[in-house]
């Protein structure tokens, strides 16, 4: 939430728990507001989404940065949203990565940790959302601090269990009928089925949705009702 796709208020209502950026890959102060104050209206459970700084590439796409640098940056980010909050009379929740830096810190235990420290700054009790069987998990439970572990709706696997590339056609998948399909599967069999058919069990607490999908809007409605048909 807050890239700037239009749509937030259109999407909040459908959410339990909304990434607001901060600054990084998207975002500035208007917008972490107007985000953050849509949220309490909704009742949705806030977190930051910080990033690399890389506007010109929506943070999609890996930066060099020394660990210091990064360290600092991830701390301004999830620091501007989190005073935001406070001048709201809101509590953030969680921190989720966005992009390239979520998908480093998902395979690299240095990354993971320059994440979770950027977090400890600011609150030990803060959440992190995580990728499964990934670095970040385990810095994290090392860490002591509370995880939830995600997996995406709107995104293919590639047979490690680790995203599809962007560059591949099928990395997202567009249509709203598969995008419930293949979550109402994920549900009913504990497991996750890869682009090329490999199958893993599965725990998860979170399911993921880019605000920036074309059909956002159409897959968070239905990904409620499918919540409360099988509830």
């Amino acid at each position: 939430m807050g890239e700037g796709m239009k749509n937030d208020h259109r999407i909040m209502a459908y959410l339990d728990s909304c990434n607001i950026a901060c600054g990084g890959h998207a975002g500035d102060r208007e917008t972490m507001i107007n985000t953050l104050r849509l949220a309490r209206k909704h009742g949705v459970k806030a977190g930051a989404h910080p990033s690399f700084e890389d506007r010109k590439n929506f943070g999609r796409k890996e930066v060099s940065v020394p660990q210091d640098v990064l360290r600092a940056q991830l701390i301004h980010q999830i620091g501007v949203l989190n005073d935001l909050a406070k001048g709201e009379n809101i509590r953030l929740h969680h921190v989720k990565a966005h992009g390239a830096l979520y998908n480093m810190a998902w395979k690299s235990d240095e990354m993971a940790t320059v994440l979770i420290e950027a977090v400890q700054f600011f609150n030990q009790n803060l959440c992190i959302y995580a990728p499964f069987d990934s670095a970040l998990e385990r810095k994290a439970k090392e860490a002591g601090m509370p995880i939830m572990i995600e997996i995406f709706a709107d995104r293919n696997y590639d047979d490690d269990f680790t995203l599809v590339s962007r560059m591949h056609p099928k990395a997202v998948i567009t249509e709203v009928a598969e995008v419930r399909k293949r979550v109402e599967k994920i549900i009913r069999d504990g497991s996750l089925i890869s682009l090329h058919g490999k199958k893993r069990s599965i725990n998860f607490d979170t399911l993921c949705v880019h605000g920036d999908h074309p059909h956002a809007v159409e897959i968070v409605k239905e990904l409620r009702d499918l919540k409360r048909a099988l509830h």
